[in-house]
């Protein structure tokens, strides 16, 4: 049955039918109607955030470890145009956010009123839909709509825009129970092209599962449906940097993380594979490197829910439209009921070889009692939380891929981290995002010094709801990802990637009213990570590490997933002048 009330009561009791529990947002002229609404009832929890960057970066970071979800409530123009970098983040890595914008009355559009912009016009690149709202009427069933297109298929961003008189205005809510969507996503998938996929995995002598971010995107089902089909198999495993947790990192199988920063054993099993089974990844550029030299001799088989996906970017063999756990499913009957044949021989050889590159010993790096190698300080973060409640978001740069390298995720939904767009700035406020989805868990945010001041304002955020977050700095006073490319490919010229004018941290945490600790003695690590830990309330902690130490193993732009660059303490090759190691 049909219900009356206004526009911005639509907006909250919508939100409530879908399950909604948490809303981060900033007030302005444009949304006041449903600020107003917020604040008549205690059902769902509003998180005042610093910037609309944030606030969309922690409903990003909340929908990454719960599964459902993320909203954000920002105001019209500018409020909008703030947004655009966390809807393109998300749209990218293919992460579940609502975004409810306001704007002005409907009479005004196109007349540059204050605070005006074209937000459905300015975001339709950026999300997976848009909506603008003209009637009262529809807007509850626009809602609606708009969460299930935001978590159905390839999950993404979804922007809606409502004018202000449309949230003053009277209308008729209707619920979502009652509202049907036409957008419905092929689940299934093809039976002839699994079974053929089925009769790939019995005969390849050369197998490798290449996994990413949608395995975590179709649920819980999804990555035991994995674990599953690998132990069963025998079959290696790797990961992009969106699919880490998927199967635990301690598990047999494992190669670790692959790509432009990733395992040397990973990049040679994928370039030397006969079968390459594609499990919900989308052929991004950092894992492919050289088009026309990638994996040159093998069969691929693709498993995606995004049909403009498959036979985007890499030409597949076998393509299977669906999603990751319907499909898993399926494959598994179907290679169970043909035998669970493997080529058993030819894949302990093929793990014979895998083991010589493990040999390589890819990450190991030349230790120091005087200076904390970033290496160590994660290794350290690793040994000392690795047995806690963890969660692990970062911000985007050399930190984000030794986090990746050298922490361990056993599960999925643990890991938060910007892939696609590489959104400096990200870490910080999706780590408020995940702390209000797990309030008694250990939330640390791996980050750059650099990165992390892009949103220092949300340490104000943390301290006024009282969350826990732990962000980990890793101060090379340096912009170090930038740093390394310009030693390594542009002749030692260090334009512009250094600041002389950084923050005391520890007195610039204090000045929020939050924790500060500093620590620049290997000796000392522990001991201060441990009261990182321990601490109740926010905490920022200085790491200060060598400035110049370089991220290897390293694929160069444009080079093939057989010429890595890996660094000088590894095992194999001769070094370059560069102090790394050509393979």
């Amino acid at each position: 049955m049909n219900k009356t009330m206004t526009g911005a009561k639509m907006v909250v009791e919508a939100l409530r039918d879908q399950g909604v529990d948490t809303v981060f947002g900033y007030p302005g002229g444009a949304v006041l109607p449903i600020y107003d609404e917020i604040f008549q009832q205690n059902h769902i929890r509003h998180i005042l955030v610093r910037h609309e960057q944030g606030a969309v970066h922690a409903a990003e970071g909340y929908a990454r470890a719960t599964g459902k979800p993320g909203v954000a409530l920002v105001t019209s123009g500018p409020g909008a145009t703030n947004a655009v970098t966390g809807l393109t983040d998300a749209l990218m890595d293919s992460i579940p956010i609502v975004v409810l914008t306001g704007q002005v009355p409907t009479f005004m559009i196109g007349s540059d009123a204050f605070q005006e912009a074209d937000t459905v016009g300015i975001t339709r690149p950026c999300t997976k839909h848009n909506w603008l709202v003209k009637e009262t009427d529809t807007l509850s069933a626009t809602l609606h709509e708009a969460f299930h297109v935001a978590t159905s298929g390839r999950p993404g961003p979804v922007l809606v825009d409502i004018p202000k008189d449309v949230q003053f205005a009277t209308g008729n809510y209707t619920e979502k129970k009652l509202r049907k969507s036409h957008y419905q996503p092929q689940l299934k998938g093809d039976i002839d092209a699994i079974t053929e996929l089925a009769k790939a995995m019995e005969t390849a002598k050369r197998p490798i599962f290449y996994t990413g971010g949608g395995v975590i995107n179709t649920g819980p089902a999804g990555s035991q449906l994995l674990r599953e089909l690998v132990e069963a198999t025998g079959f290696p495993i790797t990961s992009t940097l969106m699919g880490l947790g998927a199967y635990p990192a301690s598990g047999d199988k494992w190669l670790g993380m692959l790509g432009m920063h990733g395992l040397y054993e990973a990049n040679m099993a994928m370039h030397d594979c006969d079968l390459m089974i594609n499990i919900g990844a989308r052929f991004d550029d950092r894992i492919t490197g050289r088009l026309d030299a990638f994996s040159p001799k093998s069969v691929k088989a693709h498993i995606d829910i995004d049909a403009s996906s498959i036979n985007k970017v890499i030409r597949v063999d076998i393509p299977i439209l669906g999603d990751v756990a319907h499909v898993l499913e399926d494959l598994l009957k179907v290679w169970k009921s043909r035998g669970r044949k493997t080529n058993a021989e030819a894949v302990s050889k093929w793990w014979d070889k895998i083991r010589t590159w493990q040999a390589v010993d890819c990450l190991k790096y030349k230790p120091s009692s005087t200076v904390i190698k970033p290496q160590y300080a994660l290794e350290r973060l690793e040994a000392l939380t690795k047995d806690h409640d963890r969660y692990i978001c970062t911000e985007v740069g050399q930190h984000q891929m030794w986090a990746a390298q050298f922490l361990g995720f056993e599960d999925p939904n643990r890991w938060m981290t910007s892939g696609g767009l590489g959104t400096m700035g990200y870490g910080f406020p999706a780590s408020i995002g995940v702390q209000m989805g797990h309030p008694d868990a250990l939330v640390i945010n791996v980050a750059g010094e650099a990165s992390w001041l892009m949103n220092m304002q949300e340490l104000g955020t943390a301290m006024q709801f009282n969350l826990p977050v732990k962000q980990f700095i890793l101060n090379n006073e340096r912009l170090g990802m930038v740093r390394q490319w310009q030693e390594l490919l542009h002749g030692e010229r260090y334009s512009h990637s250094w600041s002389d004018a950084l923050p005391d941290f520890v007195k610039l945490a204090e000045a929020f009213g939050a924790k500060g600790i500093q620590c620049k003695d290997p000796a000392d690590l522990d001991d201060a990570i441990m009261e990182m830990i321990n601490h109740p309330g926010p905490v920022l902690f200085d790491c200060l590490v060598e400035k110049h130490e370089n991220c290897f193993p390293m694929i160069p732009s444009g080079k093939a997933h057989n010429e890595m660059l890996l660094g000088e303490a590894s095992t194999k090759g001769a070094i370059d002048a560069g102090g790394a190691v050509m393979v």
